[in-house]
């Protein structure tokens, strides 16, 4: 055990069955918090070559403050990760204590900021106009008319679309609840190419451009700074985020008089 540090730990959870049974897109967005986990320094020292002994609460937690900046629930999620992996060696033998449990993760605000229509429609307009923000329009566009979670619509695959039916079967990622949502016929047209374009892959909305010729999702963080980037090209307010968009899509249906069991 006293030979262990972190990233020996990581690489160990990676091969535990803990880490086989998850879903997909959890072992995907596992992976990025645990790159981020390993490639954070404290006191100079990067945090994968801390020897399991030697890791302390204090250092795990100045490594949470560095993450605040990148905003709360990135931090949580990255502190959630840590405390699995480190949970898990515990289990196993290889550490003594979990030093990622030692401190209180801050809550975040709730939001209650909302889209207008037009400001959809102005991301819509600047997204479609460049092939390289196309992708990125269409995760907000589905976020926004099916009312999910974007990091759900990033890792969407053809094989929940039934195209001749016009209906997606989704297992949502948090709650793992499966919905069949109807599609548009503007959206329908939007996937149709989209299957045209990338169906020799499953994912329907990858990077644009291939990764060491792989097609990849958008990560979480380069999905926020690349839609920012679309936002501010488009004008609109900075306090809008991403995430508001199902939000936007719900208060529109309470609006239209949508009875809540349906929604």
């Amino acid at each position: 055990m006293t030979l262990l540090n972190l990233h020996d730990l990581v690489q160990k959870y990676y091969l535990s069955n803990d880490f086989n049974v998850l879903a997909d897109k959890t072992k995907h967005d596992y992976r990025y918090c645990a790159w981020s986990l390993l490639s954070t320094k404290v006191d100079g020292k990067s945090l994968s070559e801390i020897r399991l002994t030697k890791m302390t609460g204090a250092i795990a937690r100045r490594g949470y403050e560095q993450w605040l900046v990148r905003g709360i629930y990135q931090a949580n999620a990255i502190t959630s990760v840590a405390r699995k992996v480190y949970s898990f060696g515990m289990e196993m033998g290889y550490a003594e204590a979990n030093p990622f449990s030692t401190f209180k993760r801050k809550t975040p605000h709730a939001r209650n900021t909302v889209w207008t229509k037009d400001q959809v429609v102005q991301f819509l307009d600047v997204a479609y106009s460049e092939f390289r923000y196309r992708n990125i329009g269409l995760i907000v566009q589905m976020a926004y008319e099916w009312c999910q979670r974007v990091g759900d619509m990033r890792m969407l695959q053809f094989t929940t679309i039934d195209f001749d039916k016009s209906v997606l079967n989704l297992q949502q990622s948090k709650r793992r609840s499966v919905v069949h949502l109807p599609i548009s016929v503007d959206l329908l047209e939007m996937l149709v190419q989209q299957r045209e374009d990338y169906g020799f892959q499953p994912y329907v909305v990858p990077h644009y451009k291939p990764l060491r010729g792989v097609y990849k999702t958008y990560s979480m963080v380069r999905l926020s700074k690349v839609g920012r980037r679309v936002m501010d090209m488009a004008n609109l307010p900075s306090e809008l985020r991403l995430m508001d968009l199902r939000r936007t899509g719900t208060t529109e249906m309470v609006e239209a008089g949508v009875p809540m069991g349906q929604i």
